[in-house]
């Protein structure tokens, strides 16, 4: 056996809370080591590819891109913040030898620093901590330094990793410092870092292939490309491989690398061979899976790999049969619809996809509300159209038969005065405050166990009640006992009463009985939810109706009647604000929420007999 250390390559990832500056920095990293012409164009947040990404300003996918520093390969991966995608984070950690934890200035350590740090230190990786956005006004970094030594003690880090090294960055500027008061030119000291901290990736070339496959692209052309790390011996085109799984004893699939790439910058190159420690993709192979091990044929040799998170919420996704059916998406059929969601696990493995015993519905679960919300923008924007059930939490039971429920860990940040409000909203929705704490800038922090279905549909509230100002993140901590049953919304529907188009005088009428969500034109039917009623009960309401015209005139019947504006809700909004009962309907053009039984007296009897 003859182990050889890689000097000339690093491999890192930069992981870090939601918007703490990760794509960013890989921007700046990009653009000073050479990447891109001295005048070329090039957008901001460059790995975030995906339309849905560059909107929202947040990274769903993991992104592989590559550098050079001095003769020496760094192999970056960019990873999501986002809790909801934490298991994009937890796979690519297996490709990496060291993580730069990217921190805040001002924020500080939030839970999802936490959940990527402990997967981090699971796997001994070494660390980087960079202190990111010092520019910033309320800045606090040293306060910062502090909290993540703290963090580091708190999971049980080991005395290397306690002895990481910190830099002070501001990604936006390109610019980095060993120590605060440094002048800050460019992003050198942060390259060098890499060098020195992280370890060069070993293996032995002498022994047969090994690479685990801990990403999966997707190509309408070439089909998958397995992303993941030579760990030992090395791979070529046109050789012969078995594929193997360490959590799948039966797959056992003999098949030939027929096209070999390592990254450059952004693009993909064509190799013809690649040694231990090299970050590749391979295309060609039909059925690879995420966790599977290519191996020489004389040397089998599976390498372990960590479960993938399960997923704690699941909605249905179910054909679209209202009277506007199939008007406005080009793809409503079962089996498109089918097709389209198992083509989804190809590349994301937190998510799952089931049939029901309704030929129409498919139970489809994942990470949290942000994950599965992704999924249905993202099929709609393609021409799908299709209804979407309430989300509700996955529940186990335990050896003692008792009924488990998923648990979050939540942290809201919100001004003084709102504070009261806040602890009472959580409070009513099972949560347990556990922490409370007072920011420089006088924001207080709050920390709730809360059930996670106490989190479903709390946003848009949570909104309402801080005034815009309030920010809330959870993560996912364990499965514990059922906390009792939970109320999700005090107001009952708008229910339209008839087929047609809305009109003023309708919906002037309709306005005096709560906030409407739709304007004059919009074409409404049976059993469709056309607002929020000021009551807890549901209202039947015409607003189709017509004025009846007669020939007697008075002075102001005829004055122009004004509408309050609607209130306009958002695919997320609506996602929170669907009751049990009832259903989002999702085409490419409309969003329109509905009864789930659409004939009123079927809906009564059904009511009655539930109770």
């Amino acid at each position: 056996m003859s182990v050889i250390t890689r000097e000339d390559i690093r491999n890192v990832a930069i992981i870090a809370h939601v918007d703490h500056g990760k794509t960013t920095l890989v921007d700046g990293m990009l653009r000073q080591s050479g990447v891109f012409r001295e005048n070329q164009e090039v957008r901001e947040r460059v790995m975030d590819s995906g339309a849905i990404e560059r909107e929202r300003g947040i990274t769903i996918l993991s992104k592989n891109t590559a550098i050079e520093y001095e003769g020496v390969k760094i192999n970056i991966i960019d990873t999501p913040g986002h809790a909801d995608f934490g298991g994009e984070v937890e796979r690519v950690l297996k490709m990496v030898n060291g993580v730069i934890l990217l921190v805040d200035a001002f924020e500080g350590t939030m839970p999802q620093t936490k959940f990527v740090l402990k997967k981090a230190l699971d796997l001994d990786l070494a660390v980087i901590v960079c202190i990111n956005k010092i520019d910033r006004p309320e800045a606090r970094p040293e306060e910062v330094v502090d909290e993540v030594l703290e963090l580091l003690m708190d999971l049980d880090a080991s005395d290397a990793q306690l002895e990481c090294p910190f830099v002070f960055a501001s990604a936006r500027e390109g610019t980095c410092v060993r120590n605060l008061g440094d002048e800050a030119k460019d992003l050198k000291p942060l390259f060098e870092t890499i060098l020195e901290a992280i370890p060069a990736p070993t293996g032995d070339p002498e022994k047969g292939t090994q690479v685990l496959i801990s990403t999966i692209d997707y190509n309408e052309y070439v089909g998958r490309i397995g992303i993941g790390k030579v760990d030992n011996g090395s791979i070529r085109v046109g050789q012969e491989i078995v594929r193997v799984n360490f959590h799948n004893p039966e797959v056992r699939e003999k098949t030939r690398i027929t096209k070999l790439y390592e990254f450059d910058g952004l693009k993909k190159v064509d190799v013809a061979e690649a040694g231990v420690g090299s970050i590749v993709a391979i295309s060609g192979i039909g059925d690879l899976q995420i966790g599977d091990t290519l191996c020489a044929p004389d040397e089998i040799d599976a390498i372990p790999f960590q479960k993938i998170s399960e997923p704690t919420i699941a909605m249905n996704f179910i054909v679209n049969d209202s009277p506007l059916a199939g008007l406005e998406g080009t793809y409503c059929t079962s089996r498109q619809i089918r097709e389209r969601l198992f083509r989804e696990l190809n590349t994301d493995v937190s998510l799952r996809v089931e049939d029901t015993d309704n030929t129409d519905t498919f139970r489809v679960s994942g990470r949290g509300e942000l994950h599965l919300s992704v999924l249905i923008e993202t099929m709609r924007r393609e021409g799908y159209e299709f209804a979407v059930s309430k989300a509700e939490v996955i529940f186990k039971t335990d050896e003692k038969g008792r009924k488990l429920e998923p648990m979050e860990i939540a942290y809201v940040d919100v001004p003084q005065d709102y504070s009261g409000t806040i602890i009472s909203m959580l409070s009513e929705r099972k949560g347990e405050l556990q922490g409370m704490s007072t920011l420089a800038d006088g924001t207080v922090r709050l920390e709730f166990e809360i059930p996670a279905r106490g989190l479903i549909g709390i946003h848009g509230n949570f909104l309402t009640a801080t005034k815009g100002t309030g920010i809330m993140n959870s993560v996912f901590e364990e499965y514990a006992p059922y906390k009792g049953d939970l109320s999700y919304r005090k107001n009952g529907s708008l229910v339209a009463f008839e087929d047609g188009e809305a009109v003023t005088y309708g919906l002037f009428a309709a306005q005096e009985r709560g906030a409407l969500f739709i304007s004059p034109g919009t074409k409404v039917y049976a059993g469709m939810v056309v607002g929020e009623s000021s009551r807890p009960e549901e209202i039947e309401i015409n607003v189709c109706k017509t004025k009846h015209l007669t020939n007697t005139r008075s002075s102001s019947a005829d004055e122009a009647l004004t509408l309050t504006p609607p209130r306009i809700l958002s695919l997320e909004q609506a996602l929170d604000y669907i009751d049990a009962d009832e259903l989002l309907e999702v085409t490419p053009k409309s969003l329109r929420i509905r009864k789930r039984i659409l004939d009123s007296r079927l809906r009564k009897r059904a009511n009655f007999s539930n109770k």
